[in-house]
């Protein structure tokens, strides 16, 4: 449990956390924007896992060479540099919950897409480089759509495998929200003190997934493509696909969609959701998420709160919570450990009195 003041730098020890999976982060800065103001531009995280084998380092970070920092993060597992940072998921997963992440419901689709696919890179590793792939041909067709003497035979060569990749990746989304469906029904059984969301996939292809194979589904998406050319010329862009899919989240109890819901509700389907995420990964990857919850508390009520720290302490996970006021975090007593958080620097402190 990391408490201060606003400003002391408690985000940024859970960024730091954040750079031992995949991306950029659980603020999406760009890596030149993380080093300290004050610095020379390059930074550093190192780590080290203790699994259930053995130990292992994590250093990873931008570094400084003859002609100034060099913006590709480097990373080195056990010294040794990878060639991609998917690697690091098979010595950790990282799930976070941030004060951002409070308006998904209501902000934009952009944003709920991200977090679906950040949920299912999680539990299989080759989704951001489908993602990568898809968002790359897309691009090659929409230039070639730009270009009316564009060879037919290359258009359709880049289409098969947007085509490919697009069903790709709306299978592996449509699995894993059955899969968080069943584990959120398991979470009504248990009657953790959070409402049940259900999540739908309002996507042309996701809605398709059910229907016939993986090669069926990409054969209708392929046909798609090449029957929208005209519009999509027209458009300058590609108008059907799974870049254009949203993650609808309805308030179970209430049967209400959850951007009608009150600021205190959709907090508390958020938290469910991130909660019944992380279970779902430790079970199907075998390796036991951090969690990072910045400002956790914020929004829930006391229950709900007891509720939340109850669940952490039997998932037994690692998880890093943020928050201004220890107080707020006092029946956690023996279960956490309390660090204070001043200027960028840490102390640990005595266990909290709850004078509830």
């Amino acid at each position: 449990m990391l408490c201060g003041e606003n400003g002391s730098g408690k985000t940024n020890l859970l960024e730091a956390v954040s750079f031992l999976s995949p991306g950029r982060g659980m603020r999406r800065a760009t890596y030149s924007d993380v080093a300290n103001t004050k610095g020379d531009g390059s930074w550093a995280v190192n780590a080290e896992l203790s699994g259930p084998d053995d130990v292992s380092t994590i250093g990873t970070g931008l570094t400084l060479g003859p002609t100034g920092v060099d913006n590709t993060r480097k990373i080195r597992i056990n010294k040794t540099p990878v060639k991609s940072a998917d690697e690091l998921l098979d010595l950790c997963r990282v799930v976070w919950l941030t004060p951002s992440m409070d308006g998904l419901f209501t902000g934009s689709t952009s944003d709920r897409r991200r977090f679906l696919d950040r949920m299912v890179l999680a539990i299989d590793p080759a989704h951001g480089k489908r993602v990568s792939n898809y968002e790359k041909a897309m691009r090659s067709r929409n230039r070639l759509l730009e270009d009316h003497a564009a060879d037919p035979l290359w258009l359709a060569g880049i289409e098969g495998q947007l085509a490919e990749y697009g069903a790709a990746i709306a299978i592996a989304r449509a699995e894993l929200v059955e899969l968080l469906a069943r584990m959120i029904e398991r979470g009504i059984k248990d009657k953790t003190p959070f409402p049940d969301a259900r999540l739908e996939l309002d996507g042309v292809l996701e809605s398709e997934v059910d229907f016939g194979s993986a090669l069926d589904l990409e054969d209708r998406y392929r046909d798609m493509l090449r029957s929208g050319r005209g519009l999509d010329r027209a458009a300058g862009r590609t108008l059907i696909g799974p870049h254009r899919t949203d993650l609808v989240t309805t308030h179970g109890p209430k049967d209400m969609a959850a951007k009608l819901c009150s600021t205190g509700e959709q907090k508390a389907l958020l938290v469910g959701i991130v909660l019944a995420h992380a279970i779902l990964v430790e079970e199907m990857c075998e390796l036991s998420p951090i969690l990072l919850l910045d400002e956790v508390a914020a929004h829930l009520d006391e229950k709900r709160r007891a509720g939340l720290f109850n669940l952490l302490d039997s998932f037994g996970c690692q998880a890093w919570m943020t928050g201004t006021d220890f107080e707020m975090f006092a029946s956690l007593g023996e279960r956490a450990q309390f660090i204070e958080v001043s200027n960028g620097k840490v102390s640990q402190i005595n266990q909290v009195q709850d004078t509830s």
